[in-house]
């Protein structure tokens, strides 16, 4: 079990991040993605809210592990049903971080439905991370909702177009079954091992 505590809250533009620690790994993706089950089936414990309404993360959460480095629980996007001034705050936020945190951080980890192809607004995101250099780990969330004729079908539908996007890797994963949850901790600590 990691220890696990609610460090920070950004709400607001003018909010000051935390201290820095070992390090950072922002989690983002569209509303509903499966963002907050994610963080509770890697942390073993209900810290994120999951909730069956998008949108319900409206800020940047940092989760302190193990005394020693962050998960950092990024807003939903792509979200219809909010108002175009809040989508626009989120923007606001969401590029704030990378702006001002981009040092700190060892990977970024971009939630990806692994039912459907990939949404304009998952094209976007990915190609904004190209745009600053970043390349995310993509993690395909839902995994075990398909049939395993559906799974082979989106896994080679995946394979083919991801790479055009510069991601460093992707790994299709399960909160429900947790498959693959420890390829995504095993990836961690490979960033953490190089700062020792």
């Amino acid at each position: 079990m990691e220890d696990v505590r609610l460090e920070k809250v950004i709400a607001r533009p003018g909010d000051r991040f935390p201290e820095p620690k070992a390090g950072e790994f922002p989690f983002v993706g569209r509303s509903n993605v499966g963002k907050s089950s994610l963080l509770n089936a890697l942390l073993r414990k209900e810290v994120a809210f999951v909730s069956k309404n998008p949108g319900k993360t409206r800020s940047i959460n940092y989760y302190l592990i193990n005394h020693k480095f962050y998960f950092v629980d990024l807003p939903g996007y792509g979200y219809a049903k909010v108002s175009k001034k809040e989508r626009e705050e989120w923007r606001k936020i969401i590029e704030r971080y990378f702006r001002k945190r981009d040092w700190n951080i060892k990977a970024v980890f971009s939630l990806v439905d692994s039912r459907h192809e990939l949404m304009d607004s998952d094209a976007q995101l990915l190609n904004w991370f190209q745009s600053l250099d970043i390349r995310p780990v993509v993690i395909l969330t839902k995994i075990d909702k398909l049939s395993s004729t559906e799974r082979n079908r989106q896994i080679s539908y995946f394979e083919q177009i991801l790479p055009q996007f510069g991601v460093e890797a992707w790994i299709p994963c399960s909160s429900i079954t947790g498959e693959n949850i420890d390829k995504i901790w095993a990836l961690i600590s490979e960033k953490l091992e190089v700062l020792r």
